[in-house]
Order: C-alpha cells, then structure tokens, then sequence
C-alpha cells in the first residue's frame, strides 16, 4: 500500500486524511533540501506507483525539510537531521523552524504519533565516494537485524556510528526502527540518474526484506559486517580558524580503503603534506564531504567488525514488523 505522497509532499498537517492499519513504514526525503534525488524519487513515484514495488508493505512517504527543499538550501534555520535531540524537543522556547518540523513529524508519524510509523527509512545522498550504504546510529537490536538483511540482499557496506558527543539529533533515533540510505558521490542539488535508480534499488530491497520478515520467510545471515566510527578529523587551520590546507588528491575519492602509516591527508599551498601517523589502518568514510566543511569534518574514520546476529535481535525486528 502506497499513500498518496500529494497529500503529504509538504506540510504534515494533511495527514490526519490518512487511515493506516498495521505495518508503516515511514519513507522520508528531502530532511536536507540541497539533496534532491530522493524527493524526486518519491515525485515521480506518487505520479507512477509501479515505479516502487512495495511488496505489500505500508509506505508513508514524507518530504522531511518541504520550505528549505523549496529553496534549494541545506536547512532554513539549523540542521534538521540534528534537531532530533530531546533537549531540542522538549524545550517550548526553541523556535528554529527544523526543531518545529521535528516535532511536527514526530506529533503525526512517531511511535506516539496520531499515526504512528513503527520503522523510519531515511534517504540521503552525499558528495564523498560512499557508493551507496547503510548508516545506522547506535546498536539497536532492529536496526542492526534490518541492516544485516538488508547487506545480505544487497552487499551494501554499513556505516555504524555510535558514540560521538558531538554528532547527535537524528531523525531515525526517535523511531523504534531506522536507517539511513546514503547514496554518493553526487553534487549538491543536482539529479543524476545513477543516484536516483541507486536509491530506488535499495528502498526496494528495505521493503523486501521487511515483507519476508513479515511473513515469516526472512532467512538471516549468521553474521554481519559493519564499521564503526571511531572519531573525525578535520582539515589543519590557522590561527584565525580558516582551512590551512586541503584533503590531498591521493585521499580523494578513496572511501573505504584502509589508511596505511605515511599515507598523505592533507595538502598545503606551498606543497607541504601532513600525513596519517596513526594506527591499525583506520577506514575513512564520507571523504570531503561538502555538507561537513561547517561541521569542520574532513572526513570519519572507522574499524572493520564482524557481528554476530542474535536471534534476540532477530525477534527485536519481528515484534516490530507484527505490531
């Protein structure tokens, strides 16, 4: 089942129209309003629904930042995909307009919603050579569960990041369920159809996975891979807190690869290179990304691990499919 995306493409307050049993599924696009791939998936789906095959699951599909995704702008005020903090929306006196529309997400389609979503799908697309991947935040039992499906359908690689003080308010956190799509590499604002049929692919694998998990014919994999965050760094700076130098063509475009000891990070103009000196060959992700240069982010670095898939994980997943 598809709703109708005319009746929620913007404002939220539409959807009281919407009557909902059963399995939801909360599709988001457009949380930055530079990222446009994803909300015009979800244009063209509402216009041709056998674009997206559902596989019998609830899908609400939701533009998450519709004012700023009019103007083409990351966010109006702040970002929204931090804006999810508790602090933020419990707090009356905040008046940011991403803090507002968290919590007016949150009023219509959160687990206490007035109709409520048990999983959030949240698409992203990003200027770094991620490829496409699943970026799940923290180790939530179902979270974990769906991406390891998802991974075993797909081979996509997982970005778990948990941890770090200064990263937090994501959307999917205040969910029972979440994960981030992350589709790359793409400038900001432009459409490109690799990313879009990219996006598509793995929205259609999420929901598949979540039919078989529904019928009770989800086989999981034994084990997963993930890789963790670890920590960011950022580009050198002067003394007025401006960019010294510059990530360094070898490291360009090389998510993924493991960083190795003397491997060169940064570029000054006069040709000096600040090199990797650290150890257990770190893997870099969202290389350069350019939405990280005000959040002074060059890059993350992250460690290989492999899990194992409980079967209580696995019945974290099911309790929220057969809710």
């Amino acid at each position: 089942m598809v709703v109708p995306f005319a009746a929620i493409f913007g404002q939220a307050e539409d959807c009281d129209r919407i009557l909902m049993s059963g399995l939801q599924v909360l599709l988001v696009a457009g949380t930055h309003g530079n990222e446009i791939n994803g909300p015009w998936l979800l244009d063209q789906w509402s216009q041709t629904p056998e674009l997206i095959n559902t596989h019998g699951v609830g899908v609400v599909p939701v533009i998450g930042n519709p004012e700023a995704l009019a103007l083409g702008q990351r966010y109006l005020d702040c970002d929204l995909n931090r804006s999810f903090r508790l602090d933020l929306l419990r707090s009356p006196s905040i008046l940011d307009r991403e803090v507002v529309r968290a919590k007016q997400l949150l009023s219509f389609f959160g687990p206490e919603g007035s109709t409520p979503c048990q999983i959030v799908i949240d698409l992203h697309s990003t200027t770094a050579a991620m490829g496409s991947t699943l970026v799940v935040y923290g180790r939530r039992p179902a979270d974990l569960a769906l991406a390891a499906l998802i991974q075993a359908r797909l081979g996509l690689p997982i970005y778990l990041h948990d941890g770090d003080a200064d990263q937090q308010g994501f959307l999917v956190e205040r969910w029972p369920c979440g994960l981030v799509i992350e589709i790359g590499p793409v400038p900001q604002g432009l459409l490109k159809a690799c990313i879009i049929e990219q996006t598509r692919l793995a929205v259609q694998a999420c929901l598949k996975v979540l039919s078989s998990v529904s019928s009770g014919l989800a086989t999981y994999p034994d084990q997963f891979v993930v890789h963790s965050h670890l920590g960011s760094l950022d580009l050198p700076r002067n003394t007025l807190g401006h960019p010294a130098a510059c990530v360094h063509p070898y490291l360009q475009g090389r998510d993924w690869q493991p960083l190795q000891v003397g491997a060169p990070l940064f570029l000054r103009p006069d040709g000096e290179v600040f090199r990797f000196e650290g150890r257990d060959s770190p893997i870099p992700v969202f290389i350069n990304e350019a939405a990280y240069v005000e959040k002074q982010i060059a890059m993350s670095l992250t460690y290989r691990e492999v899990c194992p898939l409980p079967e209580q994980w696995q019945g974290a997943l099911q309790q929220l499919v057969d809710c």
